[in-house]
């Protein structure tokens, strides 16, 4: 744990100097959060604290493009060569990417939370224990997605590859950058087994406090347990040499951490009620917006 924490604020410093993390982690969720404020919700206080839930999400799932292409390219420069010479291990360097993340993560949404209501002057801030448990949980599952894409790539131009249609599938059939309602009915049910579906409703349904004590865990519990599977993949498949290769066959393994979202997407689209619940909520938010903003103020 000592060798975690030590490398974890290393791992701080090199990512504060990375323009990929800072554009993904700060500028990106930033630049969302002004474009919804200012063109979607148009002063209704309702409506942007329904938006929170995307932009939310999208502050916590930048860490899988920026820790994944910061991971090889650390590995193609040859520092993690000098790492192997010290007592770390894998485990603890990719640990270290985990924390780092996390602490990195955190005032970016305070900072959203702050403009939000000094700026947009929203006055609801949800549940906010809820709230604070997915962005933690969301945090460390999506680095670790991203280490995972990270173990399993040979280059920086198979990663940028692998991380451009994972974050195409992730931002658009979410319902983070579109409301879920408004896809496809067959898109609507095949977005229940993606990992970023779950958090993007979680934390909506956290913002609006009309998340079920059984959904929040639920959703939760998906986040944790592809976490740990992404996370043991990764220590696995870690490589400290630029010229180690990962057997193509070794790849099939990253399909192991969908597993927990293929069960969840499976019980949602035959017993739950998701879909139903996310409906409702866009369907109140869509009403809300209806009305003169001035009301809301």
């Amino acid at each position: 744990m000592r060798y975690s924490w030590t490398l974890s604020k290393v791992r701080m410093k090199l990512a504060l100097r990375s323009p990929a993390f800072i554009f993904f982690s700060l500028i990106f969720p930033l630049g969302f959060l002004f474009l919804y404020a200012g063109i979607f919700a148009r002063g209704n206080v309702a409506v942007l604290t329904y938006l929170m839930g995307p932009v939310l999400s999208l502050t916590v799932m930048g860490s899988f493009w920026g820790l994944s292409l910061q991971l090889v390219t650390f590995r193609e420069q040859g520092i993690l060569r000098r790492f192997q010479l010290t007592p770390v291990g894998a485990g603890a360097l990719l640990g270290s990417s985990i924390i780092a993340n996390y602490f990195l993560v955190l005032p970016t949404v305070a900072l959203e939370f702050l403009i939000c209501h000094f700026v947009f002057h929203m006055q609801s801030f949800g549940n906010l224990a809820q709230v604070f448990v997915l962005v933690s949980v969301g945090a460390a599952a999506f680095s670790t997605f991203g280490l995972t894409v990270a173990s399993v790539t040979n280059n920086t131009q198979e990663t940028q590859v692998i991380n451009n249609v994972i974050w195409f599938i992730f931002l658009f059939f979410s319902g983070a950058t579109a409301p879920l309602t408004i896809l496809p009915v067959w898109l609507q049910h095949a977005a229940l087994f993606l990992p970023a579906t779950y958090l993007v409703a979680g934390l909506q349904g956290a913002m609006l406090r009309t998340a079920s004590m059984q959904q929040f865990l639920g959703d939760a519990f998906a986040l944790i347990v592809g976490m740990v599977l992404a996370f043991e993949i990764s220590r696995q498949l870690f490589r400290w040499e630029p010229d180690a290769k990962v057997p193509s066959r070794a790849k099939a393994w990253v399909l192991a951490v969908m597993v927990p979202f293929f069960l969840l997407g499976m019980w949602e689209n035959a017993y739950g009620h998701r879909l139903k619940e996310i409906r409702q909520n866009f369907q109140s938010i869509d009403q809300s917006s209806q009305q003169a903003p001035s009301s809301h103020k």
